[in-house]
């Protein structure tokens, strides 16, 4: 079955199934145990030191007597030190956290593949720029405006995106380059 489907197609079946795999809810009714837990604050008492006890309880089950075990302190005052305790029942999603953590992965390996794609290939379709000069050589300056002054070639449009770019950085380029003339070698402010 496998070699009949080209190789894209078993990833985009192996990548279907791993998510499924993920995201498919729990067989049990109930939360699972890690996504609920009671969780008791005990501040010192007398000569008990203050400790944080947590423990996967239902929701009404989220009392001292419950969660704190072994109770640090003898029988009489088992009470006291209770009510001094701070116990908060805390319920999370770990399916959602899984899926956000999905996106997330996705879209940061989307992102590098484009970066991997931007850096080997951007280099091998760009052009030697011919634009590239010192700020004072006034040789290649005059050059440059000789160039810029020539005229386009009537109804010549670029045909690629790429192209379309480099026509716009040369413009702005020449732009700045008679900007950079006029403020250092004519001591003028632009306007």
């Amino acid at each position: 079955m496998f070699s009949q489907c080209p190789l894209r197609c078993v990833s985009s079946t192996v990548l279907v199934a791993l998510l499924c795999c993920l995201l498919s809810p729990p067989a049990e009714a109930s939360k699972s145990s890690e996504d609920i837990r009671c969780k008791c604050i005990c501040p010192p008492y007398r000569n008990v030191s203050g400790h944080i006890y947590n423990r996967n309880v239902s929701q009404k089950d989220c009392t001292c007597l419950h969660v704190v075990q072994p109770m640090p302190v003898p029988g009489s005052d088992v009470e006291a030190y209770c009510l001094l305790c701070e116990c908060r029942y805390e319920e999370r999603s770990t399916t959602t956290i899984k899926v956000i953590i999905i996106i997330y992965l996705s879209v940061v390996g989307a992102l590098l593949l484009y970066m991997a794609f931007l850096v080997l290939v951007d280099p091998l379709l760009r052009k030697p720029d011919a634009y590239t000069q010192p700020l004072h050589n006034e040789e290649e300056s005059e050059d440059t405006r000789s160039l810029a002054a020539a005229p386009a070639v009537p109804g010549a449009r670029p045909h690629t995106v790429l192209e379309r770019v480099e026509g716009a950085q040369q413009r702005w380029k020449r732009q700045v380059q008679e900007q950079r003339k006029t403020v250092f070698d004519r001591h003028k402010m632009l306007s």
